[in-house]
């Protein structure tokens, strides 16, 4: 008995102790917003490794782990499609969530610029409707130590010049989508889904608890830095504000989006989440009220019998003044319980309707 106790002990303590239920002191807090289920972070290590558009919005798929949004709360993920736009030697690529048939809330846009020298730069700011103003994340600065000739050298391979240490500029010509989009092959992508038609691959799958999502994903801060400028220090500003101003002259806004935001309700579903469910707490105290209460007398508690009905059947039977006449009541009461139990089925709710027809890979409606 003591062993089990201590085995026991030793499990709760090792579950409490894994790092998916804690908050360790690199994880930054939660904004309170929609974004805090899409890591952008992890966005951006997914563009820089995808090839073409179209790899890059798998994204959406369970099994990266990325997508958790969820803007109409119908528990459901949504899918991320990606519009293309592009304005001399500056790319948009703008992240968008069809809300309903009528609206679309914008997301993020990743920024993709090319200076007079030939340098690119890499960036992506957050919608202000689900991460607030100037969420900038770019890639973390991987500093260029410093090239100093020694004039005292005799070998056969001498250094000329000294190079000083660099560490202001990112540069990003070598990643894969980059060098596509400013390929003479590349063609501009515009994406063919809208609202309740996605692609074949894309099944709607069940969003997870806002801690465990961000811990899953928290490895991908290392590679990048950024952030609310002038929060926690950071001091990461938009490179090309000419590009980022010309998205911004279309950038769409979703009504439901905001009213959800402003009345708290993504706050409050993601605290929710974080917390044990108390679904079998509360099955337990409705099958306990169910049960007799004490100061019931054994006079009124049924007799012993595989349920109480039956036990007033048999009480019934065995009285010397019942007729047979009395037995066909027990049965209507029988029906009128069962009738009562078949009509307590809801239909399915609203949410979970349109999580199925999210999950189709045809059909809806062009707008």
């Amino acid at each position: 008995m003591k062993n089990s106790c201590l085995l026991l002990t030793t499990l709760v303590i090792g579950l409490l102790s894994l790092p998916a239920f804690s908050q360790t002191e690199d994880d930054a807090p939660l904004l309170g917003l929609p974004g805090d289920n899409l890591d952008l972070y992890a966005v951006l290590d997914l563009f820089q490794k995808s090839p073409t558009i179209e790899e890059f919005e798998t994204l959406n798929l369970e099994e990266t782990g990325i997508n958790n949004l969820d803007l109409n709360l119908d528990e459901k993920v949504d899918f991320i499609k990606v519009v293309t736009k592009q304005k001399d030697e500056s790319f948009s690529f703008v992240l968008q969530v069809d809300v309903s048939e009528k609206e679309i809330q914008d997301v993020a846009v990743i920024l993709v610029d090319k200076d007079k020298e030939g340098k690119v730069t890499l960036q992506i700011v957050g919608d202000k409707d689900l991460y607030g103003k100037d969420y900038v994340i770019e890639p973390r600065t991987e500093p260029t130590p410093a090239i100093t000739a020694n004039p005292a050298y005799t070998g056969d391979n001498p250094v000329t010049v000294s190079v000083p240490a660099s560490t202001n500029v990112v540069v990003v010509e070598t990643v894969p989508i980059v060098q596509y989009v400013y390929s003479p092959v590349y063609v501009p992508y515009y994406p063919p889904y809208y609202y309740s038609y996605y692609p074949p691959y894309y099944a709607a799958f069940t969003v997870m608890a806002v801690g465990i999502y961000r811990h899953n994903n928290y490895y991908h801060h290392n590679h990048y830095h950024g952030g609310h400028y002038h929060g926690g220090g950071n001091t990461v500003i938009i490179n090309n504000r000419n590009n980022y101003n010309n998205y911004n002259n279309s950038r769409n806004s979703s009504n439901t989006v905001n009213n959800y935001k402003n009345n708290g309700n993504y706050n409050s579903r993601n605290n929710a989440s974080n917390r044990p469910s108390t679904s079998n707490r509360a099955s337990t105290g409705a099958s306990q009220a169910n049960r007799p209460s004490a100061g019931t007398s054994q006079a009124n508690r049924p007799s012993a019998g595989p349920s109480t009905t039956a036990g007033k059947s048999a009480s019934t039977r065995s009285s010397a003044g019942t007729s047979q006449s009395a037995r066909p009541t027990t049965s209507n009461r029988s029906s009128s319980s069962a009738s009562r139990s078949r009509s307590s089925y809801s239909s399915p709710s609203p949410s979970r309707s349109m999580g199925a027809s999210r999950s189709m890979s045809g059909g809806g409606r062009r707008r």
